[in-house]
């Protein structure tokens, strides 16, 4: 069997269930349960909760394969935070409970296909399930998790409860409860004969509530977590701003990328965004002599091994990557500074330099490509112009007119005043087109690689200038030249408040009788 994710152009995605998945969620539900003395769904149950309540049911889906399988209903609060079992709760699992007017929404199940394990699937379907519960404003998602550990270990504590706080105080680890925790969820209680089937619980369910941050709470008298969350309605990014340094194989640039694509990651972001050219590093592995365009040259042959790469992270992180750019030889048999766009649910998208500057022109025979495309994300749709490009006003402005709200720039530059170039001309591109702007550059010195002996950056993010954004409008900045990483959190829509009503308003007051940007390009 090949790996589940190897062909690239399949999609991992989460939609609504229909009833046409129920062959596959059935086939899904027996390879989970298999050997664990619970029984996988049968049509009659997984029709009543798609008929039931449609809006609650999610898969996800890998191509036309069903991977990942998330059901719920809406119940009174009564119900959902008093002690019950799970078939008395969801009316022997067709959740025939469910109360269009009930304030909780109650989680039956959650299932991922064991073969595609390690690419956050859960996470993509709890996350479907708090979007919901935010969407019709309810209180809060209830439900009892499994302890699939809890037989082979009870024997080491006290009681169930002992376990239960080993795990949430970090001190044992449980593969499903602390994942849970993890998502925000917190320990209600602990109930004893939740599911009698599931022995490797010993038929115990803990019962878990994540409460809805949009809606108010009379009784909140417990001590929860109360930093690090993210506002609603913000897109979180993180610019990395990379140390170049000698490495001994692509194993080892690997696991430096995966580094910063896993602490991103960790803090919720959305996009995690790379500089531009940083995969010449990869030079450092082997001493090559010749000339900087044979060097060049050299890099290309790792462009399918970056791809592979930083796909799977993508995927596996769930988190979309500006993945900088690399040096690639396309079909022309030219050389082009290709950006590369990885999302979370396996697309990935081609974005070349357009205008090399006369030093990657003339040392590495670079040539420019001829197309600029608005990418579109879950996160709406973005653009990405590699270093140089920033400064070519037109480009953002084909952009911004296919509609994008945030730009990346991917930079390199060796010193201040080329580093200054690049920023001024980002900035002005946020004002002058009122979107946000995402630099991230590489730092550090790689000596006898041909062009990359020395690096200046300042990775940032930059937005408008006017009232609703940070008042120099730069929403993160970092430390010249020291690698670090540097988040925000960025909402689209004061972009669109401030289109429409802003101080100034540079997109509407535009002289379109007078003058315009005219695309010739692919």
């Amino acid at each position: 069997m090949s790996a589940p994710f190897s062909d690239q152009t399949q999609r991992l995605y989460v939609r609504n269930a229909s009833l046409t998945d129920i062959p596959g969620i059935i086939a899904l539900s027996l390879r989970v349960y298999e050997g664990t003395g619970m029984y996988g769904y049968t049509a009659g149950p997984l029709t009543g909760q798609i008929n039931t309540f449609p809006e609650g049911q999610f898969v996800a889906m890998l191509g036309d394969r069903v991977v990942g399988y998330c059901a719920t209903f809406r119940i009174g609060e009564d119900v959902a935070l008093a002690p019950h079992d799970w078939t008395e709760i969801t009316g022997n699992g067709y959740a025939s409970r469910h109360d269009p007017e009930g304030e909780w929404l109650y989680g039956m199940e959650v299932c991922v296909d064991p073969d595609c394990r390690g690419y956050k699937i859960g996470e993509r379907l709890y996350n479907e399930r708090k979007n919901l519960c935010q969407s019709l404003q309810l209180q809060g998602v209830v439900f009892a998790g499994r302890l699939p550990t809890l037989a082979k270990r009870l024997k080491k504590f006290e009681s169930v409860e002992a376990y239960v706080e080993a795990i949430r105080s970090k001190k044992q680890r449980d593969p499903v409860l602390s994942f849970q925790l993890h998502n925000g969820f917190e320990i209600h209680g602990i109930i004893p004969h939740y599911l009698d089937a599931d022995h490797a619980s010993l038929g115990y369910g803990v019962h878990l509530v994540w409460r809805n941050p949009k809606v108010a709470r009379s009784d909140d008298n417990g001590k929860r977590k109360r930093y690090g969350r993210r506002v609603p309605d913000t897109v979180r990014i993180g610019t990395v701003q990379y140390q170049q340094r000698r490495v001994a194989s692509f194993e080892e640039f690997s696991d430096i990328v995966k580094y910063f694509v896993d602490v991103v990651s960790t803090y919720k972001g959305d996009f995690v965004v790379f500089p531009e050219l940083f995969t010449l590093q990869l030079l450092s592995i082997e001493s090559r002599e010749g000339t900087p365009a044979e060097a060049i040259e050299a890099v290309t042959e790792y462009a399918e091994p970056f791809r592979n790469l930083m796909r799977e992270l993508a995927l596996r992180h769930n988190i979309n990557i500006i993945g900088g750019s690399t040096p690639v030889r396309e079909e022309d048999g030219r050389i082009r500074n290709m950006a590369y766009v990885f999302l979370r649910d396996g697309q990935v998208f081609s974005q070349p330099k357009i205008h090399p500057t006369p030093n990657e022109a003339y040392w590495w025979n670079i040539t420019g490509g001829s197309h600029v495309t608005a990418i579109e994300t879950d996160c709406g749709p973005i653009g990405v112009l590699v270093c140089y490009d920033a400064e070519f006003p037109e480009l953002t402005r084909h952009l911004v007119d296919q509609g994008i709200q945030i730009l990346f720039v991917p930079f390199c530059t060796d010193e201040r005043q080329s580093y200054l170039r690049v920023r001024y001309c980002c900035q002005a591109r946020a004002v002058e087109n009122q979107l946000f702007v995402i630099m991230s550059g590489n730092v550090g010195n790689l000596p006898n690689v041909p062009n990359m002996e020395l690096q200046y950056g300042q990775s940032c993010i930059l937005t408008p200038c006017d009232f609703p954004f940070a008042r120099d409008g730069i929403a993160a900045d970092t430390t010249p030249n020291v690698e670090t990483v540097a988040f925000a959190d960025l909402r689209p829509e004061t972009l669109i408040t401030a289109r429409n009503s802003g101080t100034v308003k540079n997109l509407k007051d535009r002289r379109h009788d007078l003058y315009t940007v005219n695309w010739r390009g692919q």
